[in-house]
């Protein structure tokens, strides 16, 4: 019993050390006053892409609950969903703030 709880508790702990990609100069790094003044802004991150399935199918029953996702979604019917460039990023000021999806002109 012993050794499964501590089997299980190493792989708890290696998930956990691969669950997230940093930067070069991880905030987790530094300590003190450069934790404190740490600028997110002023060092660059690699973007991360973001794929989603075009055409998924709708299962119900037994055929979803025993679907397997890692033999269903060949890489053909992947679209990357883009984020940003959007009409709102280009407003300041209280056109932001008052921005809705219903006022877009045109």
């Amino acid at each position: 019993m012993k050794k499964i709880a501590l089997i299980l508790g190493v792989l708890l702990i290696s998930f956990g050390a691969f669950a997230q990609e940093g930067n070069n100069v991880k905030q987790s790094d530094l300590k003190g006053p450069a934790y404190k003044n740490y600028k997110h802004w002023m060092h660059k991150t690699v973007p991360t892409k973001i794929y989603s399935e075009s055409n998924k199918e709708a299962l119900q029953g037994p055929a979803y609950k025993n679907q397997q996702q890692w033999k269903n979604t060949p890489k053909e019917d992947l679209v990357e969903v883009k984020i940003g460039g959007s009409e709102r990023q280009k407003l300041t000021g209280p056109a932001y703030k008052n921005y809705g999806p219903w006022s877009k002109k045109g």
